[in-house]
């Protein structure tokens, strides 16, 4: 008898011990989906924002949402690369060059540790990069990155596909730019 009274309470406290781990299991995912949800509605936010101009409030909202997906997924992940991109759009329109280049150089590096190195949200990140290269005079620089996009892009979408063309429109003016018509 005091066997079965022993086996109980050890079933008991093992039963309770699972139940605890699933409810934890079970906040943590459903925190993480709220917080999915808030950085996608911050984005939608800062996108409306945009559309009316309102810039200085569409950044303000872009880095609520970066910091969202650098706490919830941590600082490496692709959500935080979308997020980088999007506030360095904004200092674009701002005309703040001087904070837009980190920003682009930490997503692609994002983008290339943790997605496959032909997906097309490297090749956005590359043709980011060489397009703020081309603005700045250093065409050099930008020709490799266009380069390494359209042959990303090509791969994965098609010759024929519009971001191909647009890349290759930004390389027609790039070695215009520097002579190689």
């Amino acid at each position: 008898m005091a066997t079965l009274v022993n086996f109980t309470k050890s079933l008991t406290s093992f039963v309770s011990k699972v139940i605890i781990v699933v409810a934890l299991i079970l906040s943590f995912s459903l925190s993480a989906y709220a917080q999915d949800v808030l950085w996608k509605k911050l984005n939608n936010k800062a996108d409306t924002l945009i559309k009316q101009k309102r810039y200085s409030d569409a950044l303000s909202v872009s880095k609520d949402a970066l910091q969202v997906a650098e706490d919830t997924f941590g600082p490496d992940h692709p959500k935080v690369a979308i997020s980088l991109n999007n506030i360095a759009e904004l200092y674009v329109i701002k005309g703040s060059y001087a904070e837009i280049e980190p920003l682009y150089l930490r997503a692609l590096k994002i983008n290339e540790e943790t997605l496959e190195p032909d997906k097309p949200d490297v090749a956005i990140a590359l043709n980011n990069l060489a397009e703020l290269y081309y603005n700045q005079g250093r065409y050099k620089e930008a020709e490799p990155l266009y380069k390494r996009a359209l042959k990303i892009l090509k791969q994965t979408l098609g010759s024929d596909h519009p971001e191909v063309a647009l890349t290759l429109e930004s390389m027609k003016a790039l070695n215009k730019k520097i002579g190689k018509d």
